[in-house]
C-alpha cells in the first residue's frame, strides 16, 4: 500500500509513461503530477483521498479512473480523447457542463454517487456514436430524460436510478437495440407501463420501481415480449388490474435455464462491470456485480388484484419473487412447487385464501418465505425449509395452525392439502349418512311403537311378524335337507 501526499514527487519523473496505475492507496490532497501530458493514456487513481485536480492536462488519455476519492467542486470534462471516464463516489457538485457533449469518443460516462444536480443535457443520448454506459444513478438531477437517442446507437446501459427526473420515458429507447440494463427507479416518473420496450433484443434488467407509473400494464401485441429479461422490478408504482399473466409466462430466459451448461459470468464488459439496486430477500442492496445466472420479479408495493396466475411456476429458474403488498385474492398455486432455485417469496398483505400447498415443502433452497396478512387456513406443510420457518413468516393468518405457531391443529396427520380435504369430505359425508339413518331410524321406531301402544296389537303388524318368521322357517328347513342330500 502506498500512502504519500500528491506533493511527495517532481513533475519530471516519467516523461513517457504510457500507463499508471495508483489505485486502492492512500494518495491524498490535490493531484498536481503531470507526467506523459503527451504519451498517457490510461490513468487509475480510483479508491484513493485526493481532493482535486488543477487541471487534467493529458492530450492522449484515453481511460481516467477517478472513482470513490474526495473530489469536491464542478464535474471536470475529460480531455476529448477520452474513452473511459469514472468519477464515481465522489462528492462533486453543481450541474453537467454541456461542454462535456464535445468528447465525441467518450464510451463509459459513470457519474454516479454524486451530488451533482440541474437538468440533463439535451446531448446526452447522442453526443457520442460510441456510447455504451450512462450511469448517472444516485445525484439529484431534475427536469426530463432527453428524447434523443439516435437511430444506430451502441447504449448498453442506462441507470438514472435515485434522481428527482419526471416525466415520461423516453420513446426514443425503442431504438437502442444494443440496451441490455434500464434502470430508472427512484425517481418521479409519471407514465403507464413502457410496453414497447417488450421488442428490445436483449434487455435483460429493467427496473421502474419507486415511481408514479400507473394503469393497467395490458397485453403484448408480439410473440416472444422481453425474451431476453430475467430482472424486473416494478415495486412501489400504482400500476393495477390482473397481474400480466401473458408477459410472465413469456419469460424464456427465465425458463429451463440449464446453468450446467452455462459459463457463469458477470454482466458488462472489458472496461465496465453493470451494478443495480435490487430488493433481495427484504433488504435493497446494490449488486456492485450482476451475475448471468441471478433472476427476480419483484411487482410488490402496486394494486394487482385477482388470482396469482398457475403461469409463473413455469419460471422455473426463477430466484426472488415478491407480490406482497397488493389486492391479490384465490389460492397459493401449487405450482410454485416447480420453482426449484427460488430462495426468496413474499405474498404477505394480500387477500389470499386456503391452505398452504404442500408443493411447497419440495423449494430446498428456500431461505426465506413471508406468507403474513393473509387470510390462509389450515396446517402448515412440514419439512425441509419448513422447517426453519418462524411465526413472522405466518402473522396474520388467524386460520393457520402447526409449527411453528403455538396453536395446534385438530389432528397431527401431515396429509397432503388436497388428500386432507377429500379425506375431510369424505369423513363428514360418512358422519351425514350414519346420522340420517339414525334420525330416520329413530322417527319411524317411536312412531311404530306409539300407534302400538295405542292400537293394544293390531292384526295387520302381527300377520306381518308371523309370516315373515314363518318364510324363515320354511327356508331353514329347505336349507337342512339340502346340505343332508348332499352327504349322502
Amino acid at each position: 500500500m502506498l500512502s504519500l501526499t500528491t506533493s511527495s514527487s517532481s513533475n519530471s519523473i516519467l516523461p513517457n509513461i504510457v500507463g499508471l496505475d495508483l489505485s486502492n492507496n492512500k494518495i491524498s490532497g490535490k493531484w498536481t503530477w503531470n507526467m506523459g501530458k503527451d504519451t498517457l493514456k490510461s490513468l487509475n487513481l480510483s479508491y484513493n483521498l485526493i481532493s482535486g485536480f488543477e487541471l487534467l492536462p493529458w492530450k492522449k488519455i484515453q481511460i481516467l479512473d477517478l472513482r470513490s476519492n474526495l473530489l469536491q467542486g464542478p464535474l471536470p470534462t475529460p480531455p476529448y480523447s477520452t474513452f473511459f471516464f469514472a468519477i464515481s463516489n465522489n462528492k462533486l457538485s453543481g450541474e453537467i457542463s454541456p461542454s462535456i457533449c464535445k468528447v465525441h469518443s467518450i464510451g463509459v460516462l459513470d457519474l454516479s454517487n454524486n451530488n451533482l444536480s440541474g437538468r440533463l443535457p439535451h446531448c446526452l443520448g447522442n453526443f457520442s456514436k460510441d456510447l455504451s454506459v450512462l450511469n448517472l444513478q444516485g445525484n439529484r438531477f431534475h427536469g426530463t430524460i432527453p428524447q434523443t437517442f439516435l437511430k444506430g446507437n451502441v447504449i448498453r446501459n442506462l441507470d438514472f436510478n435515485g434522481n428527482q427526473l419526471e416525466g415520461l420515458v423516453p420513446r426514443s429507447l425503442i431504438i437502442c437495440r444494443e440496451l441490455e440494463v434500464l434502470d430508472l427507479g427512484n425517481n418521479k416518473i409519471n407514465d403507464t407501463f413502457p410496453h414497447w420496450l417488450e421488442t428490445l433484443p436483449k434487455l435483460q434488467v429493467l427496473v421502474l420501481r419507486s415511481n408514479s407509473f400507473h394503469g393497467h400494464i395490458g397485453f403484448s401485441k408480439i410473440k416472444s415480449p422481453f425474451m431476453s429479461l430475467r430482472i424486473i422490478d416494478l415495486a412501489r408504482n400504482d400500476f393495477e388490474g390482473d397481474l400480466p399473466e401473458m408477459y410472465l409466462r413469456s419469460l424464456k430466459a427465465i425458463m429451463n435455464v440449464d446453468e450446467g451448461k452455462m459459463t457463469r459470468k458477470y454482466m458488462g464488459d472489458h472496461y465496465y462491470q453493470d451494478s443495480i439496486m435490487v430488493t433481495i430477500k427484504g433488504l435493497e442492496i446494490e449488486l456492485v456485480k450482476i451475475l448471468n445466472t441471478f433472476t427476480t420479479i419483484d411487482l410488490s408495493s402496486n394494486k394487482f388484484q385477482g388470482e396469482i396466475p398457475e403461469s409463473i411456476g413455469n419460471l422455473n429458474s426463477l430466484r426472488e419473487l415478491n407480490l406482497s403488498h397488493n389486492n391479490l385474492v384465490g389460492h397459493i398455486p401449487s405450482s410454485f412447487g416447480n420453482l426449484k432455485l427460488l430462495e426468496s417469496l413474499d405474498l404477505s398483505s394480500n387477500k389470499l385464501i386456503g391452505r398452504i400447498p404442500q408443493e411447497l415443502t419440495s423449494l430446498t433452497f428456500l431461505e426465506v418465505l413471508n406468507l403474513s396478512q393473509n387470510h390462509l387456513t389450515g396446517f402448515i406443510p412440514r419439512g425441509n425449509q419448513f422447517e426453519t420457518f418462524g411465526n413472522d413468516s405466518y402473522n396474520g393468518n388467524s386460520g393457520l395452525c402447526g409449527f411453528p405457531l403455538s396453536k395446534k391443529c385438530t389432528t397431527d396427520e401431515t396429509l397432503e392439502p388436497s388428500k386432507e380435504a377429500d379425506a375431510e369430505f369424505e369423513s363428514g359425508f360418512d358422519w351425514k349418512i350414519t346420522l340420517m339413518g339414525y334420525g330416520c331410524g329413530l322417527v319411524i321406531g317411536l312412531s311404530l311403537g306409539c300407534f302400538i301402544f295405542l292400537t293394544g296389537k293390531p292384526e295387520w303388524f302381527v300377520r306381518i311378524i308371523e309370516e315373515n318368521l314363518h318364510n324363515k322357517s320354511r327356508r331353514s328347513k329347505r336349507s337342512t335337507r339340502r346340505r343332508r342330500a348332499r352327504r349322502n
